[in-house]
């Protein structure tokens, strides 16, 4: 059956086979772990991670389409505990009548489902009763529990790229049987890209929003000025199913990170009063406080992590208050991203040097031969030694003297940096 050509156009555009499927390569390509259980017609549980946008649902539905099984649908924002004993019901139902293959259930924002929702899940997914796909744009390791997430295998789609919303934006302005009757001309695709932020639905929301409203126009021509124009114009539209929340928690942390604590708490407000979980927020000011504030002020990490306590603990309409307290006392501290950056460098030399062996002294030796082999010799205890300090070198061969951590100029970091400077002149000299 044909899609309605009322309905909105990433919804006229969603594909039904991964042929026309655009994004994550690195699951679904040729001889990667979704396209080969796929065509091995043997399907596990599992959950999709990643942002909005990025073909969640339609590689769910591509999958039950693909290997012909029934597949149920429920919103964890709509459902309860009712309505997934009814789907698991049925499916046990159904299996005693015929020998098809498990049923896909497709849970959409799965992190917003309860401990009592996930636990009405867990005996179907164990037995094999249905199929678990779960979605969700939340870290499922915070929001899943632990015997529900050790059943699922997890994948991560990411935002899409560049490409990726070019093939969007062609094969809608050719395929699709309302635009393919316009006469659209895109001079330019900037614009459009950078207002759907890697989102496919919102790309294509975007397009019809233009050509919308220029559809009285003979040529409909699209470019950079155009796009915005109409955004500008028709920002309720453009935000009707509240496609602007991440762009509201962006707006928020990055007010954060520029010590502006009124833009904080005024995008703080607007989520509040727009439904938004309290506990994404305070989850988001935790690593803001690492990331941003971090060493120049320590005790911003303990007051974010007091507030997800907190807001927890007591919710809303209380929690707004230490939800603002925290944002204004992150805004207002003085900031530093060096931890940051230095776990970004260390991880890129790990990766790039995966094989530099600890030094021998640095080795523990629990046995004989360990010891006979030089394990654990010639270390030195740093608390036997004047101020608790000795220069060891920790470091791996070939990285002698390298920095990671390079403190940043704020009050605190300066001790740290005088500090680390007395111990480690070989990493703190003054040309660092």
């Amino acid at each position: 059956m044909g899609t309605s050509v009322l309905a909105p156009l990433p919804e006229r555009m969603r594909p039904h086979s991964l042929k026309d499927y655009v994004g994550q390569k690195h699951l679904v390509g040729e001889g990667c772990i979704l396209r080969n259980m796929i065509e091995s017609g043997s399907i596990s549980s599992f959950i999709l991670w990643g942002p909005p946008g990025v073909g969640k649902t339609t590689l769910a539905r591509i999958i039950a389409d693909t290997l012909d099984r029934e597949f149920y649908t429920l919103s964890a924002i709509s459902s309860g505990v009712k309505d997934v004993r009814e789907v698991i019901d049925g499916a046990k139902s159904k299996s005693l009548f015929s020998h098809a293959a498990a049923p896909i259930l497709f849970i959409d924002e799965i992190h917003r489902f309860n401990k009592a929702q996930q636990d009405a899940l867990l005996g179907a997914v164990e037995s094999g009763t249905v199929v678990l796909v779960g979605a969700t744009t939340e870290n499922p390791s915070f929001e899943v529990i632990t015997p529900l997430l050790s059943r699922c295998q997890v994948f991560v789609l990411k935002s899409l790229e560049t490409e990726d919303l070019q093939a969007l934006l062609d094969r809608a302005v050719s395929e699709d049987e309302i635009l393919k009757e316009r006469n659209i001309k895109i001079e330019e695709t900037e614009a459009l890209f950078r207002h759907s932020g890697g989102d496919g639905r919102k790309l294509l929301n975007i397009l019809e929003i233009v050509v919308d409203a220029l559809a009285s126009n003979k040529e409909i021509i699209i470019n950079n000025k155009t796009v915005t124009d109409c955004l500008q114009e028709n920002i309720a539209i453009y935000d009707k199913n509240g496609e602007m929340h991440y762009d509201i928690i962006s707006a928020f942390i990055k007010s954060i990170r520029g010590s502006d604590p009124n833009a904080a708490v005024y995008y703080l407000a607007r989520m509040l009063d727009g439904g938004e979980d309290p506990l994404f927020i305070a989850r988001r000011m935790c690593l803001s406080a690492s990331e941003d504030v971090g060493l120049a002020n320590p005790n911003a990490l303990l007051l974010a992590n007091a507030t997800f306590q907190v807001v927890n603990q007591i919710g809303m309409p209380e929690a707004r208050i230490p939800l603002s307290e925290c944002a204004v006392y992150l805004a207002s501290s003085p900031k530093s991203n060096a931890s940051y950056l230095a776990i970004e460098k260390a991880l890129q030399e790990a990766r790039e040097n995966k094989s530099r062996p600890v030094p021998l002294y640095l080795r523990n030796a629990p046995t004989k031969l360990m010891e006979e082999l030089g394990y654990s010799d010639g270390y030195k205890y740093a608390h036997d030694y004047p101020g608790h300090f000795t220069d060891l070198e920790f470091m791996p061969e070939g990285l002698e003297g390298k920095a990671f951590y390079e403190p940043q100029p704020n009050a605190h970091e300066d001790k740290l940096k005088a500090y680390l400077k007395a111990c480690w002149p070989k990493y703190y000299s003054e040309k660092k």
